[in-house]
């Protein structure tokens, strides 16, 4: 450009274009060309360039690349696949590197355009992602609901040890309750939990949880086509948005409730950012989307998915290959089961007779060991294997007391230490630890003593462990000797010979 501007102006001082080219060191031609051109116009190609040996092969080429619109990606023809097939098959005598630049051209020419879209106050996106996250210490796979409304960029986020349909339905009750309203319609994806079916006209069959939910918050639902993603577009870049910038470094809490917290605090901060192009922030353009959205009903949706069950001989209830235990006065019942994000309970017509902490894992048991000590303690020869007693995390009080009453009392000893641990079925384990490790420095070795201290520690008077105010404790009289006690030891040797 500067050559260019030097030769101009000289030019345009009077100077020969013949002179020019002497000057500058330039033909008369290039002389001409700066004259005609205020700036390098560059090369420019008269007409296409010709393939000699590749137009015949065109059309065999686009047939194979149309016909991989129907196979899975990972099964699609390469570059290379084309060379080898046109090679093999027909003859090819070109080299790779047209084949190449071809393929590439035409996937540049047949890419999809979209249409920027705008994005009404009081409508809203949802979409769950997925991120590595360490909860209590253990690294796991979080899946984090996202909610995002697109006029004013707001957005809500919940993590998850699971992306079932009870985690799908509790984000948005914790979303709506965060925002203060409902949103008046929501795009989602296809995705099992919400969709059970999509049928030949392209309607929905939507799967029964996540319908009642729409019922109780009046909310209509689209969905964007299968594999299209950009149909929800800002959710999509919100999820990334999410792992970026709340997912790294990895979190680190202790419990999932903690981790949601945090995650809360992120997105009130967000509110405060300014998103490019627009001169308000998220939190100012909020405030129409509010106004355009649905007031919360008067109760919350419960998010929790419904069925039955019958109790096994083991006192096992089984929910989604999991068992888990309830009360043995309860075996071989009718139950009903509702399965929440982070518990399950089960009851019994109008009575809840367990809860549980839910099991993501499969196949496996999970026991409260209160359950079984009534029938354990009717069959004690069955304590020491008993399965839901195994792994029991007692203090180290509990222990001693079983070793000081089997010691003593043998198999009755066993039978008592489990009714002693029947007292948790009233009583706090703190209440009841404090009650044996006092029974022990007492001496007082006992399910009856334990009883005794651990009522008194409740209602907070002293304990009067007195043989004479308490008689249910064993009572030992001792006689003096007397000759003619042994008389009846003589009789009856006599009588036996």
């Amino acid at each position: 450009m500067e050559l260019y501007l030097q030769v101009r102006l000289a030019c345009a001082d009077g100077m020969s274009q013949r002179a020019a080219a002497k000057r500058f060191n330039v033909s008369r031609d290039t002389v001409r060309k700066m004259l005609s051109f205020s700036s390098p116009p560059g090369y420019r190609r008269q007409s296409a360039p010709q393939r000699p040996k590749l137009d015949g092969f065109v059309g065999i080429i686009d047939g194979w690349l149309e016909g991989d619109r129907g196979v899975p990606r990972k099964q699609r023809h390469t570059a290379k696949r084309v060379f080898d097939r046109l090679r093999t098959e027909h003859g090819f005598t070109g080299g790779y590197t047209i084949i190449k630049d071809y393929i590439r051209e035409r996937e540049q020419r047949s890419r999809e355009m979209f249409v920027p879209l705008a994005h009404p106050a009081g409508d809203a996106q949802a979409d769950f992602g997925e991120a590595l996250v360490e909860i209590g210490g253990v690294e796991q796979k979080a899946y984090f609901f996202a909610l995002d409304l697109p006029h004013s960029d707001a957005c809500y986020v919940r993590a998850y040890p699971a992306a079932v349909a009870e985690a799908w339905v509790d984000g948005h009750v914790h979303a709506f309750a965060f925002f203060g309203a409902v949103p008046r319609s929501i795009v989602y994806d296809n995705d099992r939990c919400l969709v059970a079916k999509i049928l030949p006209d392209g309607t929905r069959k939507r799967a029964t949880l996540f319908s009642a939910f729409l019922s109780h918050y009046v909310i209509r639902d689209r969905y964007a086509r299968p594999g299209k993603g950009n149909e929800k577009g800002n959710v999509e870049g919100l999820v990334g948005y999410c792992r970026r910038n709340f997912m790294v470094p990895i979190p680190k809490f202790p419990t999932w409730e903690a981790f949601n917290l945090w995650l809360e605090e992120q997105c009130r901060k967000r509110q405060q950012d300014k998103v490019r192009g627009e001169s308000e922030t998220i939190g100012e353009r909020l405030q129409r989307d509010l106004a355009a959205m649905q007031p919360l009903p008067a109760t919350p949706f419960e998010a929790c998915d419904q069925t039955s069950g019958r109790v096994s001989s083991q006192s096992l209830v089984r929910y989604k290959t999991n068992d888990y235990s309830v009360p043995v006065v309860w075996g071989h019942q009718e139950v009903w089961i509702r399965a929440y994000v982070d518990e399950v309970v089960i009851g019994c017509r109008s009575e809840v007779i367990a809860r549980h902490p839910r099991c993501y894992a499969r196949e496996e048991v999970i026991f409260a060991p209160l359950h079984y000590l009534p029938l354990v303690e009717q069959k004690i020869n069955a304590f020491d294997q008993a399965a839901p007693l195994q792994g029991w995390d007692l203090p180290e009080a509990f222990g001693t007391l079983q070793r000081l009453m089997e010691g003593r009392m043998h198999k009755h000893g066993r039978r008592e230490y489990v009714q002693v641990l029947r007292l948790l079925e009233t009583f706090t384990l703190a209440d009841l630890q404090a009650a044996v490790e006092q029974a022990i420095a007492l001496g007082a070795i006992g399910f009856d003593a334990v009883k005794h201290l651990v009522l008194c520690r409740v209602e907070r008077v002293p304990p009067r462990l007195d043989l004479d105010i308490y008689p249910f404790l064993p009572r030992t009289t001792v006689e003096k000797t007397v000759a003619r006690a042994y008389l009846s030891l003589l009789c009856d040797r006599q009588e036996a010979a």
